[in-house]
C-alpha cells in the first residue's frame, strides 16, 4: 500500500497562483504516540505539522522550519518542524489537569508564537506570528500577509488518526486575471470538507475543488518523521548547561540521564564521557 504520508505543490496554469497539499497518516501517528495527548492538544499538533510542511515548501535552501507557541494556558508549548526533505517531528507540553475542549487562542491562553527557519548554512532568522486570528491557519495567513506580502489562505484539518492541509497563495506579480483567478479559487476551496482533505488523493480532490481550472500537478515527496537527535547534539546541550553544572550532577547522581523532548531516546554519560567532553576547556 503507497504511504499516505505526502506533500504535492501544485500551480494554476498561466498564472501566478500556487497551492500545495499535504496529507499525514503514519507520521502523525507516530508523532502522537509519544505522549497521552487530550483530543484537542493532539489535533492542534497535526495542524501545527501540516502547517510546517506547506511553509517549509517555499523553502529555497537544506534546513529546517518550525512553528513554536509558548503559552500560558493548558497549552503551554507547541512546537513542529519540517525539514528541507520533509522530514518532520513535534511536541506539545499541557497541563493534564487543566486541558478540555477548548479553542486555539483558550488553550494557549497569553503567550507568543514565532515561525524559525534554521540553515544549514547561513544565520538562523525568527519572525513573529500575530496571535489576533481565532484558528492556527488564521494566525499563519496573516503572517504571510504581513511578513512576506504574500496574500495566503489556508486550510488545516485533524482527526484521530491522521493530519491534512491545503495551500493557496497568489505571487508577486499577479495580473487582473490572476487577482480573478484568486477569488474563483478561494471560494471554491472554502468548500472543501475536513473529511475529503483527510480521505482523499490529491488528483481527486483538486479534480473535485477545481475542475474547471487547469491545475498543474506536481510529483508526490513523502513526508516522514524523523528525530535529528544524537549523542553528540546531547553533549552538545550538555557544554552548554556548563562543567561546573555537569559535575555538580555526576557527584549527586553518577551519571547524567537524559531523555529526547521528541523521540524519547535515552542518552546515559558517565564520568569519562563529561570529562572527555570538557578536557581542552580548561585555562592554563
Amino acid at each position: 500500500m503507497a504511504s499516505r504520508d505526502q506533500f504535492q505543490r501544485f500551480i494554476f496554469e498561466h498564472s501566478q497562483v500556487r497551492g500545495a497539499w499535504v496529507q499525514l497518516d503514519e507520521s502523525f501517528n507516530e508523532i502522537t504516540r509519544q505522549a497521552p495527548y487530550p483530543e484537542s492538544i493532539r489535533g492542534l499538533l497535526g495542524e501545527a505539522l501540516v502547517a510546517s510542511i506547506v511553509m517549509s515548501s517555499s523553502l529555497k535552501f537544506e534546513g529546517t522550519l518550525s512553528i513554536q507557541a509558548q503559552g500560558e494556558g493548558p497549552l503551554r508549548t507547541l512546537m513542529a518542524e519540517c525539514s528541507h526533505d520533509r522530514k518532520i517531528r513535534g511536541l506539545a507540553r499541557f497541563d493534564e489537569h487543566a486541558v478540555s475542549e477548548e479553542s486555539f487562542h483558550n488553550l494557549l491562553g497569553d503567550g507568543r508564537m514565532a515561525i524559525t527557519i534554521t540553515p544549514q548554512q547561513g544565520n538562523r532568522y525568527q519572525g513573529v506570528v500575530p496571535r489576533e486570528r481565532d484558528s492556527l491557519a488564521g494566525c499563519i495567513e496573516e503572517y504571510f500577509e504581513r511578513s512576506e506580502q504574500i496574500p495566503t489562505s489556508l486550510f488545516l484539518f485533524s482527526s484521530e488518526n491522521g493530519a491534512a492541509g491545503l495551500m493557496l497563495q497568489r505571487m508577486p506579480g499577479a495580473t487582473e486575471q490572476d487577482d480573478e483567478l484568486w477569488e474563483r479559487v478561494n471560494h471554491l476551496a472554502r468548500t472543501v470538507k475536513a473529511e475529503e482533505l483527510l480521505e482523499l488523493d490529491s488528483e481527486t480532490l483538486l479534480h473535485r475543488l477545481f475542475h474547471e481550472e487547469t491545475v498543474r500537478l506536481f510529483d508526490p515527496e513523502m513526508v516522514a518523521f524523523h528525530c535529528s537527535c544524537s549523542k553528540e547534539r546531547t553533549l552538545n546541550a550538555l557544554e552548554a548547561i556548563g562543567k561546573d553544572e555537569c559535575y555538580s550532577i555526576l557527584e549527586e547522581q553518577g551519571a547524567i540521564d537524559m531523555d529526547c523532548q521528541f523521540c524519547h531516546a535515552h542518552y546515559c554519560f558517565d564520568r569519562n564521557d563529561i570529562d572527555h567532553l570538557f578536557a581542552g576547556h580548561t585555562l592554563h
